[in-house]
Formats: C-alpha cells, structure tokens, sequence
C-alpha cells in the first residue's frame, strides 16, 4: 500500500519557482524537483483546499504555475473537524498563534490519515520543537499525527 503524502504550499512554491542564485535555496530547490515526480508514481499524494487558495495567490504567471503544478493530486477538504483541530494545536502552542494557516494544514493531514506531511517550513511546521508539541496536541485529541519532513528528507527514503 502506497504512503499517503501532504504536499504543503511551501513545497510548491519551491517547486515552480525561477532558480535561485542562493545556494541554500537553490539545494531546496533541487531535491524539491528530485521528489515530484516520486509524488505521482510512488505515494498518494495530496494537497488540501488550503493549499490550493495560498498556490493561487500573488504572481498571476506564477500562480498559474503553482496551480498546474498540483493538479495531479487529490484534494482533501477544510472541514470543521481539521478547524476544530487546528485550533487545539494552535491551543498547545505547537504553532505559534499568528500563523492558524500551518495549525490547519497538519489538522488536515491528521484527520485524513496522511502519513508524511512535507514541508519547508522549518519555522513553524518542521522543527524539533514545533513536532514535539504539534505531536501532543494531535494524539491528544485521538489522532495519529503525521510525520513532518522536508522534501529532502522524503527523497532519501528508498534510496
């Protein structure tokens, strides 16, 4: 059985945008590229209503990109149950108060029952300390709480 994957809008964004002179950028960048075809042959992969509002903000030309980028994948709704969960994390601190809109993309991964969020959003979503307490939170409330890594991370698994 395939892994269930969530690709959050940072992923994305990596994803589409122009190549990056930074070299940190233009790594993340790469292994983001080096994943995406994986996305659609060796996992489920998913996306949430969420993630399809913030890929069509900013840059017509590159929302265009974002969106079409993320077509092959199943959407997951936004629905009361994630809110009420997103707000329980958010509660916990495991994402500070002023980002709801990364409490409520692991919400949604959560009640799905994904298995791998991927992210590189390190401040609020993937570090030691925001998995710790987002882990709480979520088994907490009766949830398995899905893994958080970044692209790179995913990409070393069966390698």
């Amino acid at each position: 059985m395939k892994k269930r994957v969530y690709v959050e809008t940072s992923v994305v964004s990596y994803f589409t945008a122009r190549p990056s002179r930074d070299l940190v950028i233009a790594g993340h960048q790469e292994a983001t590229r080096g994943l995406w075809p994986r996305l659609t042959t060796e996992y489920e992969t998913y996306i949430s209503a969420l993630v399809y509002q913030e890929v069509g903000k900013g840059n017509a030309d590159q929302a265009r990109l974002r969106i079409e980028a993320v077509k092959p994948f199943r959407m997951l709704d936004t629905d009361e149950e994630a809110r009420v969960l997103a707000e329980k994390i958010l509660a916990g601190k495991g994402v500070p108060g002023e980002y709801p809109e990364d409490a409520l993309h692991i919400a949604v991964a959560a009640v799905n029952g994904i298995d791998v969020l991927v992210t590189w959003n390190f401040a609020h979503l993937n570090n030691p300390f925001t998995r710790m307490m987002v882990r709480q939170s979520v088994e907490n409330e009766g949830y398995v709480c899905p893994e958080i890594c970044s692209p790179e991370e995913l990409l070393e698994v069966g390698q």
